[in-house]
């Protein structure tokens, strides 16, 4: 299944809430082959990579990475054709190594769409890195649709990927809960006037509740329908 967002829910059926996934953390475990891919990059170009560069990249847009984190070029057409070349890599590896979804996402996905949540993916990744998943995981019915790195010019911490997201809900930002793994996608989910649940399968959940989520769980099959709905609750 494609990843346009659809009208899938009627009108009249009461939606109490909207669920926006980040992606990779949250719905996927692929900090291997990212890791990896950025590690095959380097080497490629001859480039260095600087001590942390993962944990402080994790989730950020390649335009951000490749000029303030990395520190390779500032030159735009480098950083976006460098950019090109790690998903590339990275999807390579993928093919190869296969993916599989985080314990518990998919029983959360089956009970979200029994009672008609409707459910959209905003992520940092790229749209085909997110095809690409669903076709290996058979997810893509799971969502109403989704905002990759190309549909916005703003990164997390800016809401604007997930005010995309819950657009797509069509329910408005403070009807929708954010399921994050990082700190700056907590942030936006809170700028964006949403509800944050932090997964704490990436980040320690003491940065995740100081960054602003209104819960953290450590396991994600702790999330459930009656959870989420608790945040709307008080």
């Amino acid at each position: 299944m494609g990843i346009t967002a659809t009208n899938t829910i009627p009108s009249a059926t009461p939606r109490p809430f909207g669920a926006i996934f980040d992606w990779d953390g949250v719905v996927i475990d692929s900090s291997n082959q990212h890791e990896r891919s950025w590690e095959i990059l380097a080497d490629e170009i001859g480039k260095p990579l600087p001590e942390n560069h993962f944990k402080q990249g994790f989730g950020k847009r390649n335009a951000v990475i490749i000029p303030q984190i990395l520190g390779w070029t500032n030159d735009l057409d480098e950083v976006e054709r460098l950019g090109r070349r790690k998903e590339e890599l990275y999807r390579e590896l993928v093919k190869s190594d296969g993916l599989r979804a985080l314990p518990g996402i998919r029983e959360l996905l089956l009970e979200l769409k029994a009672v008609l949540i409707p459910c959209v993916v905003g992520t940092s990744t790229e749209r085909e890195n997110l095809e690409l998943a669903f076709r290996l995981l058979d997810l893509g019915d799971f969502f109403q649709g989704a905002v990759c790195s190309e549909d916005v010019s703003r990164g997390k911490p800016d809401p604007e990927v997930f005010l995309k997201s819950a657009a797509l809900t069509g329910l408005p930002p403070e009807r929708c809960v954010v399921l994050e793994d990082s700190t700056h996608g907590i942030e936006a989910a809170r700028c964006g006037n949403m509800k944050a649940l932090g997964l704490a399968t990436t980040r320690e959940a003491t940065k995740l509740k100081a960054a602003g989520a209104h819960l953290v769980i450590s396991d994600p099959t702790a999330a459930n329908l009656d959870l989420l709905t608790s945040l709307f609750q008080g």
